[in-house]
This record gives structure tokens, C-alpha cells and sequence, in this order.
């Protein structure tokens, strides 16, 4: 088409189309495109002709094509030929406006179309990190009324705002977000523990800034009010306060737009959801022992700090002793003990490095291996919680269907008065609508258990570097000692020669 579309006046009702038929201003899908004409009064013959005008190559339909696509609808209603000599005719005027029926379908072909294809591509890690970057710091203990307690700075580069946090809080909105999103990976909190010492405090906080991370990463919660509530409130009380602003808050499945067709989003074969939830129970097993590996690895780091301190305080002990110094058949002890302060003073750089070495594979390879562990298990938890909780409910809606259709034939059998069948009746069909609530509910999570899959099988690709991290750390590690060693080792075999 030669005519510009700027020689006319694009109306409001241009764009309020485009926003229906496309998503988030990205360009309109064909499918979509196509549906949208078939809900204009507009003969086949009359489609064909805008649609050779137009000839859009693409998969997709841009902005402009679209609204070119409005404009000769419109003319094509008022029964004029088509032509892009029809633009000259607008110029300096606003385009006109095509009748247009129900536009549902339009929507729900654009949904299931995004959703089909976010469910093929899955998810990539690098836009997972891309969410947000949480740090969580512990501040000194304070005393209260009875107990000491402690606060957290909590801080998300998102929303670059600070914020003071219990564990209470942490609590609150653990207990909202699974009101909220029931079939979403939602990870357990670590213990409380009334009486706590240095170590399990720093546990605890480590912990903590992982299920924050894995929550405000999730492409889904991260999203939501309540989150954003927590990182970014300042006011005091916040366990309280947020629990009374968002307890009403209807679940995810009551606020969402594939809730009644999720089962179109499924894929065709039940089993690959079966399967993938026993590959995760597997994971869980292997990267839990992984991790436990790799901390032992940490804590034989810390205590080889700690043996060669207190090998170097040895040395310099030696380095100092009068015991050679008047026994004849001990020779030269006064340069052995030269040579013993010489060492010491060398291996005294050991346990620096060595803690530094330790505290670099706590967070470059366990605390990594961690988090992949705890996504992992927030998986295996979400399924048997589901399994459990809607399978129940199903399987009591059908019970409480089949006792009131025992009642009915009951009732009409013995002659019961038509109004307490009619009662049982109106019961009957309130219960078909809980039944019919239950399946969809039913199917939407198994939609969401599908996407969540994808969300750890996202996070696996963490693997490889995880352990390219760890061999990276052992080469250097060993390197730094093995220089530390060479500059003992001439000291020893000259102060023996």
C-alpha cells in the first residue's frame, strides 16, 4: 500500500482494538488477526480483497497493518470498493470505525496462544536472575521484653529500597503468598529457634535470602502486591499490618484469565507431568547429597585453618625453647630454632587463606547447590500437597453428589412431597457447580504444576557452573598452598643440612 496512514486521524478506538488483539503491544499473532476479521460484518469476498491489499508477509501483524486493516473494514461496511485510494479520502479526517462483534473469542485465542508458547520455550535462567537481586544482612541482636531477638536489612535491587524485617514477618508472608498462589512453588522457611547461637543465626539468615531470591525470581509472585508490599513498607508492626491488608485476597486461580480453559494448555500426553515429578524426587535425593558433600568440603577447609594456626603456634613455641641449650649432643638448636620461627612466620598465612577459600565455596557452590535444592523441594512438597488437598475435596464433592442423588431416588420412591425433592434438586445443582469449580481448579493446577516444572528444569542449567565454580576454587586454592609450602620447604632442608 503506497497511501500513509498519517494523512488521516488514527480515533481512540483504533489503539483499544489493538490493545484486545495483541499482547502487551507486541504484534498481532495471524491466528489472532484472522479470528478478529471473522467477528466484523464483512463478506468473504470483501476479507480477500483487504487481505491481497494488505498482503502481510509475517507471521504477525504490526500496528500499522492493523490499523489499515480498521480502516478498510469500515469502508468495506459502508459498502464502498476497496482500494487504497480510500486513505486519500481521509485525509485531514479521522478514520472510520468498523462494527465489530463479540471480541471474547479474539481474547482468549490471544491467551491461549501466549500461553502455548511460553509452556514450548519454557524458561531461560539468565531472565530469571534478570527479576531481581535480593541481599538480606543480619543486624546485632536485640533484647526484648523477655528474649533477645533478631532484624534483618533486607534490600531488593528491583524496587532499590531498604527495609527492616523479623522472622515473623517472613512468617506473614510466607502464610499469604500459599493462601495466595496454592499451586505455586512456594519454599518452606527455616526453623525458628528460641535460644540461637552465632552459628545457627547465620544459617538462618543465609537460608532466609535464598527462599527470598527463589520467591522474588519467580516470574509469577514476583509480580504480585504482596510482595512488592514486603520490600518496600516502611511502617512498623509489618507481620500485622500485612496480613490484615491482603487477607481477603481471593487465591490466583479466582483472578486469572486461563482458569476456565487451563485444560487447553495442558500438554496432550499426562504422563510427562507424572514423569517429570519423579525425575525431581530424584533430584532432590542426588542434590541434597551434593550439598551435604560440599559442605563437609567447607568445614574440612575451616578446620585445616584452624590445625595450621595452631601448627604455626607450635612452631613458634619451639622457635623459643631454652630446651637444647646446655645438652651437648643436641647440635645446633639455636638454628634449628631460628628456622622454627622462620616457618611459623610463613604458616601463619595459612589459615587466612584458607578461611578465605572456605567463605568463597560457602557462597560460589553451597549456597547455589542450596538454593537449586530448595526449588527442588518446594516442587516435591507442591505436588504432595496438591495431591492430598484437591484430591480430597474432589473426592468429597462426589461423595455429597451421589448421597443427594440417593436422597432424590429415595424420596420419589417413597412419595416424599415434591418440594423437599424439589430442595434436593436445588442442593444437586449447587453441587454440580462445586464439582465443576473442582475440575477446573483441578486442571488449572496441573497447569501450574507444568510451568513450575519448567521453572526447575530453568534452574538446573545452574549446574554446570556450580561445579565449574568449584573446580575453579580447588585449583586456586591448592595452588595458594602449594606456594605457601615452597617457601617453607628450602628453610627445613637447609637448617637440616
Amino acid at each position: 500500500m503506497t497511501t500513509d496512514l498519517c494523512s488521516g486521524i488514527i480515533p481512540s478506538q483504533y489503539r483499544e482494538f489493538y490493545e484486545i488483539c495483541s499482547f502487551n503491544g507486541e504484534p498481532i499473532h495471524q491466528e489472532v488477526y484472522q479470528c478478529f476479521l471473522s467477528q466484523c460484518k464483512v463478506t468473504t469476498i470483501q476479507l480477500k480483497e483487504i487481505w491481497d491489499l494488505l498482503r502481510p508477509v509475517q507471521n504477525s501483524i504490526n500496528r500499522t497493518s492493523f490499523y489499515k486493516t480498521l480502516a478498510l473494514l469500515a469502508f468495506a461496511q459502508q459498502g464502498k470498493l476497496i482500494t487504497d485510494k480510500l486513505f486519500d479520502s481521509c485525509s485531514g479526517k479521522e478514520y472510520p470505525i468498523p462494527i465489530v462483534g463479540d471480541l471474547n473469542p479474539v481474547k482468549n485465542l490471544k491467551m491461549k496462544i501466549h500461553m502455548t508458547d511460553k509452556l514450548n520455550a519454557g524458561f531461560v535462567y539468565a531472565d530469571i536472575v534478570q527479576l531481581d537481586t535480593i541481599n538480606i544482612e543480619l543486624m546485632p541482636e536485640k533484647k526484648g521484653l523477655f528474649l533477645k531477638y533478631s532484624e534483618y536489612i533486607v534490600s531488593s535491587r528491583r524496587f532499590n529500597r531498604q527495609v527492616t524485617r523479623r522472622y515473623n514477618d517472613f512468617v506473614a508472608l510466607h502464610e499469604l503468598l500459599l493462601n495466595r498462589f496454592p499451586y505455586r512453588l512456594i519454599p518452606i522457611l527455616p526453623p525458628k529457634k528460641i535460644v540461637s547461637d552465632a552459628h545457627f543465626l547465620e544459617s538462618r539468615r543465609r537460608a532466609l535470602h535464598r527462599w527470598l531470591t527463589l520467591i522474588c525470581r519467580h516470574p509469577t509472585i514476583s509480580h504480585d502486591s504482596i510482595l512488592s508490599f514486603f520490600l518496600t513498607d516502611q511502617g512498623p508492626d509489618i507481620q500485622y499490618r500485612i496480613r490484615d491488608i491482603f487477607k481477603r485476597c481471593p487465591d490466583e486461580f479466582m483472578t486469572s484469565d486461563i482458569a476456565g480453559n487451563a485444560k487447553d494448555l495442558l500438554p496432550a500426553d499426562y504422563s510427562q507431568i507424572a514423569s517429570s515429578r519423579e525425575q525431581i524426587r530424584l533430584l532432590v535425593q542426588v542434590v541434597g547429597k551434593l550439598k551435604y558433600l560440599t559442605e563437609k568440603s567447607v568445614e574440612r577447609q575451616q578446620t585445616f585453618a584452624k590445625d595450621a594456626e595452631d601448627l604455626s603456634e607450635q612452631l613458634r613455641t619451639l622457635s623459643t625453647s631454652n630446651v637444647g641449650q646446655s645438652s651437648s649432643f643436641i647440635k645446633h638448636w639455636g638454628d634449628m630454632q631460628q628456622g622454627f620461627g622462620l616457618i611459623s612466620r610463613d604458616l601463619k598465612l595459612l589459615p587466612a587463606k584458607a578461611n578465605l577459600q572456605a567463605d568463597l565455596e560457602q557462597i560460589q557452590v553451597c549456597e547455589r547447590l542450596g538454593l537449586l535444592l530448595d526449588i527442588l523441594t518446594a516442587h516435591k512438597e507442591l505436588c504432595e500437597r496438591l495431591e492430598k488437598g484437591l484430591a480430597n475435596d474432589h473426592q468429597a464433592a462426589l461423595s455429597k453428589m451421589l448421597s443427594l442423588k440417593k436422597r432424590k431416588i429415595q424420596g420419589v420412591i417413597r412419595g416424599t412431597d415434591a418440594e423437599s425433592v424439589e430442595q434436593l434438586e436445588a442442593k444437586m445443582m449447587t453441587q454440580e457447580s462445586v464439582i465443576m469449580n473442582m475440575e477446573l481448579r483441578s486442571d488449572y493446577s496441573l497447569y501450574c504444576i507444568h510451568m513450575e516444572t519448567q521453572l526447575v528444569y530453568a534452574y538446573l542449567e545452574t549446574l554446570s557452573s556450580i561445579f565449574q565454580s568449584m573446580i575453579n576454587l580447588k585449583i586456586e586454592t591448592h595452588t595458594k598452598f602449594k606456594e605457601i609450602w615452597q617457601q617453607v620447604q628450602p628453610m627445613f632442608v637447609a637448617k637440616n643440612d
